[in-house]
């Protein structure tokens, strides 16, 4: 199931309470996953919105993962930014852990206040104080015009683009953009070559499902994430990926959404596609989004430049 910016956010704070069913990724599951500093071209979408359209800005948060595939262009998942209002705001930060700032403003800070008008005035400040400390780069988001798509291809992917902005995220991280797949890459490779190769996911998102006595939450994320991940099945769109804890995989969850999912081939990590959908609970699969597509690169064209 795909969502909306404002309804994948809300999504993300369901998850941290009490969730259930099919719903878009956003996080690294805890088992078999470890922390991820070498990915440092992999961040987090954070945004500065109005959670409830009452004309107040009042959350700042990571929410999906992305990664820098140029110097001035980060790649995500269309329900990312999808259904945003005018006044939101998005930023990309490549910080490995950045809930840990987030928290430690707030200590300091804090604390936060509730009414909706001194809200959005302690936020904006915070928000100015992470652009200040280089944790944070403002970007302007753009998606397939034609998302949500259809049953064949969903068209889920976007970008945050820096290139009209003064500060690009090369300005203030040392990072290697992700390498993307040629045209046809995979179809190339065929599914006996895929599943031969190792599969890593990248994300910021929360933990699998925990079962407790209100229910089942998502707890963690907020830091950068990987797992290896068991190749399943090449569709045209999609890529199908098993996350099965016991054959010793990782795998998504929430917050993990327009995150990079990488085979190994002849030695080199190639973002092959983008994380997007799986099972509610995180337990079990992965649905990526293929980068190799005619409708993939037609829309990253006017962006990077292609292999």
């Amino acid at each position: 199931m795909r969502r909306s910016f404002l309804a994948g956010l809300a999504g993300l704070a369901l998850a941290l309470t009490t969730l259930v069913g099919a719903s878009p990724a956003g996080a690294i599951n805890s088992y078999n996953a470890e922390p991820a500093p070498e990915r440092t071209e992999v961040g987090a979408l954070v945004g500065f919105y109005d959670r409830d359209g009452d004309g107040y800005l009042d959350r700042f948060r990571w929410y999906c993962t992305g990664t820098m595939v140029d110097d001035d262009t980060f790649l995500t998942a269309a329900h990312c930014t999808d259904g945003g209002l005018p006044d939101d705001r998005y930023f990309v930060s490549l910080e490995e852990d950045f809930q840990g700032l987030l928290d430690a403003y707030d200590k300091e800070n804090g604390p936060v206040p509730t009414d909706p008008a001194e809200l959005e005035t302690y936020l904006a400040t915070k928000v100015q104080y992470f652009l200040d400390q280089g944790w944070i780069v403002e970007g302007t988001p753009h998606q397939d015009p034609e998302y949500p798509g259809n049953g064949s291809d969903s068209q889920d992917i976007a970008v945050i683009d820096f290139a009209q902005w003064d500060t690009t995220p090369q300005d203030v991280w040392d990072f290697t953009p992700a390498t993307l797949p040629t045209l046809g890459q995979l179809d190339e490779l065929g599914s006996r070559a895929l599943d031969a190769a190792d599969w890593w996911v990248v994300g910021y998102g929360t933990s699998e499902a925990v079962r407790g006595p209100g229910g089942q939450t998502h707890p963690g994320g907020g830091v950068r994430m990987k797992a290896l991940v068991d190749f399943n099945a090449l569709n045209p769109t999609w890529v199908r990926l098993g996350m099965i804890a016991a054959r010793g995989y990782g795998g998504a969850c929430y917050g993990d959404s327009g995150g990079p999912n990488y085979v190994e081939i002849d030695g080199q990590l190639v973002l092959a596609a983008t994380t997007i959908t799986g099972d509610g609970p995180c337990y079990a699969t992965n649905v990526v989004y293929r980068l190799d597509t005619e409708g993939a690169r037609e829309f990253l064209a006017p962006y990077v430049d292609l292999p």
